[in-house]
């Protein structure tokens, strides 16, 4: 294996939403102050345009500015991690490069979307993004919602692209951590991905947490990662015991609109998401609003 480049992050890094004006138009102002709000709650991090912050949701130019208004909130005090999710590796590689310019700290990247690949197409596709740019990449493992699972052996042929340095694992299953510690050691920094499998990620070696619902409760986040860090299991225990109803909802197919919904709920943004999405409605939204009040009014 090369040596990767260094890789310091850690913590909790919210998958920071996408804010949209009542046209549905990407609403800069506002995106920006979510952004800035987490990061004054004190986050460690920024990851956008991910599944939660809907990048398949916005053109090439909107992605471009919602990370350019992103580096301008985080001056240079977070990382700001940005989502690589494209149709092809063409555009995937091409837009790592504008990252770059525009002041990512990082990429996470996704595999090409909707065609399903190989093996040696997966690892084709990485290896072109990353050697588009000298940024270190976070790639971004999630089956249940893609279909694609970046397996063992495709991580170790990959294991000598230097800037591939993280992994963001969203696997349902918690004994991948293990797993992947003992094939990889300490060459991929890892990520917990799920947020009903933050407590066992972080528990099993994850250095860090790239969480949905922090967008809506960010201090209980912060609090939960810090018992962990500090070894306070029964305080860490019962923190995950009252946010694991909320936490499900980061693992549900309506997991944007459930966590738009929380922060609008808790007076940290709009639940406004594009089309196919549509924001909760009928039983599904009052059971899910039950659950967030609940939260609220019980919070340790």
């Amino acid at each position: 294996m090369s040596k990767p480049l260094s890789c310091s992050w850690s913590g909790v890094f919210p998958a920071a939403t996408t804010q949209f004006d009542q046209g549905l138009q990407v609403d800069l102002p506002a995106t920006q102050r979510v952004q800035q709000a987490l990061l004054q709650d004190g986050v460690h991090g920024l990851v956008l345009m991910g599944t939660v912050g809907e990048g398949n949701s916005l053109s090439a130019e909107e992605k471009r500015a919602v990370l350019k208004g992103a580096v301008e909130v985080s001056a240079g005090k977070a990382p700001v991690i940005v989502g690589v999710s494209e149709f092809t590796t063409a555009t995937a590689a091409n837009f790592a490069r504008d990252a770059e310019s525009l002041g990512a700290t990082g990429l996470m990247v996704l595999p090409a979307m909707v065609y399903v690949p190989t093996p040696a197409e997966l690892e084709y596709h990485f290896r072109t993004v990353a050697a588009a740019t000298g940024l270190p990449i976070m790639l971004y493992n999630n089956p249940p919602s893609y279909r694609v699972n970046i397996d063992m052996s495709t991580l170790k042929r990959l294991a000598d692209v230097a800037n591939i340095v993280a992994i963001k694992e969203s696997a349902a299953d918690s004994r991948r951590f293990t797993d992947l510690i003992n094939e990889f050691g300490e060459r991929f920094v890892l990520f917990a991905g799920l947020d009903d499998v933050a407590f066992e990620g972080l528990v099993l070696g994850a250095k860090g947490w790239v969480s949905g619902l922090t967008n809506a409760f960010p201090a209980e986040s912060l609090w939960l990662y810090e018992a962990l860090r500090k070894g306070d299991l029964d305080r860490a225990r019962a923190l995950y015991r009252w946010f694991m109803p909320l936490l499900h909802l980061d693992a549900g197919h309506d997991l944007v609109q459930s966590i738009k919904l929380a922060e609008q709920i808790m007076g940290r943004g709009s639940e406004r998401v594009r089309p196919p999405r549509l924001p909760l409605s009928g039983e599904r939204r009052a059971k899910v609003i039950a659950m967030i009040e609940r939260a609220r009014d019980t919070r340790p």
